[in-house]
């Protein structure tokens, strides 16, 4: 069992506490050794249901030539997966925000409509044997428990939608599950968290055609997502649903003071809504400090390791980008550059490893699960779960992709959490917002 936060007991305590409980019950030696625990914690990650509930695509992975039964590089396919025993990838139809004009909004729902189709491909298509398209919990269930993964879509940014509430629907039938009412600026629909930077707003919260999109999303069972929208807007949402609510991605703003976090304020909202938070495994969000150490100290050793071998790194740091210069090459000369390029990664990756991650430690699971249990004890369990936003700048040391899933398991088990907390946690909690959403839908449909 796990314990609300009721006075000044310091963490080490609480997480001795709680690993006195657990163990008296669940049966397990209080003497537990590491090997026991790591072995505990493997046949708990096995038999929960794992679920992501952000990872960004795009439709230039769902090809017949380039897909996610390959391993691309990238945070989140399906080997990947596999490995990790990550059971459920929510899928996010994005589209970044453009101007407030009908070609814009038909630029974007040409993007959203690409994105949902390549879910479609690689579900109906491509791996049908490996993944299938979830739109309930049953079928979470049902899939997850045939051995195939699992995928579901979720909808990031209304400004996709037009002008057009119809398209609602239209994204409910097409599988949509969750949709934020804005991104990274303002939208038609609402204000978004970026507001803070300038103090500039649009609508004060949400506008009038935002609200409409609250009643419509409640009609057709698609839970309301306040990971970006600015707080007044999250606020202004939580009074109107007639179901509860969820923030796919957002950590706690008390641990890190950013626009994208949730403050005491909006999570006891969410708590008295009866939603979920999903703790998000994004770096800069969970401990900003921290991570501008590290960044700062592997960028240095990477400059001196580029001086040490005479290189000159095209496209900033690692090496990404610069396209143009490489093409300016000649085929010898690019050759010769992605040996050298080879070399130089290798060489900061070690000493990275070796001389800056020691001393100046990267954000990771532990940061996460920091998160984790400040939300469990300010809002209680059944509120909180977990996301990566892998493929959008997600990911932290020991959970950088789907490979490393179980990583994160174990340190919830170390800390305490039960196999049915775990199981909460990882995929239950949002699934039983996600059955309360559809009920709601159902009433509203049938005219209650």
């Amino acid at each position: 069992m796990r314990f609300a936060d009721t006075g000044p007991i310091s963490s080490k305590l609480r997480l001795l506490v709680s690993l006195v409980a657990t163990a008296a019950c669940t049966g397990e030696p209080a003497n537990e050794t590491e090997a026991d625990l790591i072995e505990r914690a493997r046949g708990i990650h096995e038999r929960v249901i794992t679920l992501d509930s952000h990872n960004d695509i795009s439709p230039a992975n769902f090809t017949a030539e380039r897909n996610y039964t390959m391993d691309l590089g990238n945070q989140v396919n399906l080997p990947k997966m596999e490995a990790g025993g990550l059971d459920v990838s929510w899928m996010i139809v994005y589209v970044g925000q453009g101007p407030l004009t009908a070609e814009g909004y038909a630029n974007a729902h040409a993007q959203a409509i690409a994105k949902f189709d390549a879910v479609h491909r690689l579900t109906e298509e491509i791996a049908p044997d490996r993944i299938e398209l979830a739109l309930t919990s049953a079928d979470v269930r049902r899939i997850a428990a045939s051995g195939k993964k699992v995928a579901m879509i979720g909808i990031e940014n209304a400004y996709q939608l037009g002008l057009d509430l119809d398209n609602i629907r239209d994204f409910a039938e097409r599988g949509g599950r969750y949709m934020s009412l804005a991104h990274n600026g303002h939208s038609q629909f609402s204000d978004s968290n970026t507001g803070e930077r300038d103090g500039v707003w649009l609508h004060d919260g949400l506008s009038d055609l935002g609200r409409q999109a609250i009643a419509e999303m409640n009609r057709w069972g698609i839970m309301i997502d306040i990971s970006h929208p600015s707080k007044k807007a999250s606020m202004q949402m939580m009074e109107l649903t007639r179901a509860p609510i969820i923030a796919s991605h957002s950590s706690a703003r008390a641990l890190n003071d950013v626009s994208r976090n949730l403050d005491e304020e909006q999570l006891m909202a969410l708590k008295e809504n009866g939603g979920v938070v999903q703790t998000v495994a994004f770096r800069s969000y969970l401990n900003t400090d921290k991570n501008n150490a590290n960044r700062d100290a592997a960028q240095a050793t990477r400059t001196a390791i580029a001086e040490e071998m005479d290189f000159e790194v095209i496209g900033g740091r690692g090496g990404r980008g610069g396209g143009g210069a490489l093409q300016a090459m000649s085929e010898q000369e690019r050759d010769v550059y992605q040996a050298n390029l080879a070399r130089f990664q290798e060489a900061s990756a070690a000493r990275i490893a070796a001389e800056v991650d020691p001393l100046t430690p990267p954000v990771g699971v532990t940061d996460l699960a920091d998160h984790i249990d400040y939300l469990v004890g300010l809002i209680g369990i059944e509120h909180v779960g977990i996301s990566s936003d892998f493929d959008g700048g997600g990911g932290v040391s020991d959970w950088n992709d789907a490979s490393e899933t179980f990583n994160v398991t174990l340190e919830l088990v170390r800390r305490g959490y039960t196999e049915e907390e775990v199981g909460m946690i990882w995929s239950g909690n949002l699934l039983r917002v996600l059955d309360e959403v559809q009920a709601a839908a159902a009433e509203i449909q049938a005219g209650r």
